[in-house]
């Protein structure tokens, strides 16, 4: 599994690419356009990220004991997430 580093990373460098292009072609209201579209996918990746993070399978370690957390804990966990204010 790709780290969230990478990932974010990834992220980083495929809008930077384009926005060093806007940059060139002197178009401001395309970099404008990519500051807010990077912003915001950043955002949407790191919750699908926290999602996966809360999936995931692997045991955790808790007063020196190997415990994974159960189903239910993940989902009321999710829940958690997504639960409107």
């Amino acid at each position: 599994m790709r780290s969230r580093r990478r990932i974010l990373d990834s992220l980083e460098a495929l809008f930077r690419e384009r926005f060093e292009e806007a940059v060139e072609d002197g178009d401001a209201a395309a970099q404008r356009s990519l500051d807010f579209d990077y912003r915001l996918e950043q955002i949407r990746l790191e919750v699908l990220l926290d999602i996966r993070q809360l999936l995931d399978t692997s045991p955790t370690e808790a007063d020196g004991a190997a415990k994974e957390p159960s189903l239910l804990d993940r989902a009321e966990q999710l829940r958690r997430i997504t639960k409107r204010p």
